[in-house]
C-alpha cells in the first residue's frame, strides 16, 4: 500500500504551529474533520483514548497517532510537520516534530494494522526524515512522503 493512497495533498499540514501534544492532536483531529466530514470531538476523543494506552511517539521525532471511528468508510491519512518539536511522550523520549494521523473505519482490524506498519516502514527510509523536515512546503512534503519508495528521476 502506497502512501499516496493514504495521504493526499490537502492531507499535508507543513508547519503546524502547536504547542503541546493535546493542541497538536486538537488541530489533526480539526483538519481530519475538514478532510473527511467526520465530528471533530470524535476524531479528538478516539485519539485521546488510543494515547491514554500509550503514546504512539514511536522515536526519532515521530508520532503516528490513531484510531478507528464507526463514520469512516475507509482508511485516512494527515501528515503534520510542526514548527517547534513539542513532547509527546516518545518511547525514546525525544520531542517530536513529524506527525502521521492514520484513521480508519471501525471494522478495519488487519487493513488498519497493515497500514500502520507500511506508515512506520516508510518513516524509516534512510534519508526520509532529513528530506521530509527539508521540504519547504505542502507539495514538497507529500511528494518527499509519497515517492520516497520510487526511484528517482535524473
Amino acid at each position: 500500500m502506497p502512501l499516496s493512497e493514504l495521504i493526499s495533498p490537502e492531507a499535508v499540514l507543513p508547519s503546524l504551529r502547536v504547542s503541546s501534544k493535546k493542541q497538536a492532536l486538537q488541530e489533526l483531529s480539526a483538519a481530519a474533520a475538514r478532510l473527511t466530514g467526520l465530528d471533530e470531538a470524535e476524531v479528538f476523543a478516539t485519539l485521546l483514548q488510543r494515547e491514554r494506552l500509550g503514546s504512539t511517539g514511536i522515536g526519532e521525532g515521530i508520532a503516528i497517532p490513531h484510531g478507528k471511528l464507526p463514520a469512516m468508510t475507509r482508511l485516512v491519512g494527515l501528515v503534520a510537520r510542526l514548527e517547534r518539536p513539542v513532547d509527546f511522550e516518545a518511547i525514546d523520549g525525544q520531542p517530536v516534530d513529524l506527525i502521521f494521523l492514520l484513521l480508519a473505519p471501525e471494522g478495519a482490524g488487519a487493513d488498519h494494522l497493515k497500514a500502520l506498519a507500511r506508515v512506520a516502514r516508510a518513516l524509516r527510509e534512510p534519508g526520509l526524515l532529513e528530506r521530509a523536515r527539508a521540504a519547504r512546503d505542502a507539495a514538497a512534503l507529500y511528494a518527499v512522503l509519497t515517492h520516497s519508495s520510487a526511484p528517482r528521476a535524473a
